[in-house]
């Protein structure tokens, strides 16, 4: 745990990444198998998770980010897309993944299927939208923990327009909507914001005991 809150303290949200330094392949699958084994309500794992590897898209996508280099000089740069009027077929597919994983039928399945049909598939869409949303940042949380460990940077960014990146990775096509971008990579010698000290509340401030 020491080495946890060690890698804590190390990580920050990098400003400028060096464009020289690319994460390894075995690296790369590591954070992926990261994002994966993420918690998410229910297991059900609303969204997707987009690698850009094609250097002309990231250019595209750069303007619509407000302009930060890390879009594209990072080693990679990923988007969780939250899936769109999420429902009973998304369901189905995971009780049926559910079912095949461990060996059970999915007859006995159908009230935990029932269930969550009940809780969800009722929902306004735009709520749902909300909540699948809010899921995404359950998989950066476990990527930012995961990359830290290998001394690897990641910035979270919330600084997009999601609408510009559904129209140029053609998200809504695919029933998906932007949600976050987190670029990956090593930050540059000449990156200030590495020397900060990091801030953050006191225990005092930030915890409340009742």
């Amino acid at each position: 745990m020491s080495n946890f809150i060690k890698n804590a303290n190390w990580r920050y949200a990098t400003k400028k990444f060096d464009a020289t330094k690319k994460v390894s392949d075995e690296d790369m699958q590591i954070l992926k198998e990261a994002i994966r084994l993420s918690a998410s309500s229910y297991g059900l794992q609303p969204y997707k998770v987009l690698f850009v590897e094609n250097p002309e898209l990231r250019a595209q996508l750069q303007p619509a980010a407000w302009g930060q280099s890390q879009i594209v000089e990072a080693s990679h740069l990923l988007v969780f897309a939250n899936i769109t009027n999420f429902g009973d077929t998304q369901i189905d597919n995971h009780i049926n993944n559910v079912a095949a994983t461990r060996g059970l039928p999915t007859d006995s399945l159908q009230g935990y299927s029932d269930f969550m049909k009940s809780k969800i598939s009722t929902l306004p869409v735009e709520n749902r939208n909300i909540w699948t949303s809010k899921q995404t940042y359950l998989a950066l949380g476990n990527l930012l923990n995961a990359a830290a460990e290998l001394n690897i940077d990641v910035t979270p960014m919330e600084g997009f327009e999601p609408e510009k990146f559904n129209e140029i990775l053609g998200l809504t096509e695919l029933g998906l909507n932007a949600s976050l971008v987190a670029t990956i990579g090593y930050r540059h010698k000449e990156d200030a914001t590495q020397h900060y000290v990091k801030v953050r509340k006191s225990e005092e401030e930030l915890f409340i005991n009742l």
